[in-house]
């Protein structure tokens, strides 16, 4: 038997074959181009750490919340209190990504196209090649996505 790890980086539904989560998920990996289902759960997991964290703070002084806020500011969520946080959905997570932000700049056709350009290392962030599709793209960076040059001969 293999050793379980301790930091999860996702976790499964209760239900497996729960038909409406079914349908929704599906949609989702349409709409983001995903490869399965796991980088959706991965998403929730995500915002549910973070809505987890909101909660820890809501009692805590106000300088820990403001520095809270701050640092999803600086990830690019769009709030302005801690009980915003609580509204943050895995869609608000999957808007973030690599993948969704190389389609919005036009630099790829469909999402699918997206995806199979930063697997290809086509895709630079910044001064870096990335070939993550979940890399999580911040406020900075999203000005710094661009196509590498192909050298000829």
């Amino acid at each position: 038997m293999g050793i379980k790890r301790k930091d999860n980086k996702y976790r499964k539904p209760k239900k497996p074959f729960d038909g409406k989560r079914i349908q929704e998920e599906k949609q989702i990996l349409n709409k983001f181009g995903l490869k399965n289902k796991k980088e959706i759960w991965k998403a929730e997991f995500q915002i549910n750490i973070l809505k987890a964290k909101a909660k820890q703070i809501m009692n805590s002084d106000e300088e820990k919340k403001k520095n809270f806020v701050e640092k999803l500011k600086r990830k690019c969520f769009d709030i302005n209190n801690v009980l915003d946080v609580l509204d943050l959905t895995k869609e608000n997570w999957l808007e973030r990504r690599l993948q969704t932000f190389v389609l919005k700049k036009g630099l790829a056709k469909t999402i699918k196209e997206a995806r199979q350009l930063i697997t290809h290392k086509k895709i630079i962030v910044g001064k870096r090649i990335v070939n993550i599709p979940s890399y999580f793209v911040t406020k900075d960076e999203e000005n710094k996505i661009k196509l590498k040059e192909e050298k000829n001969g």
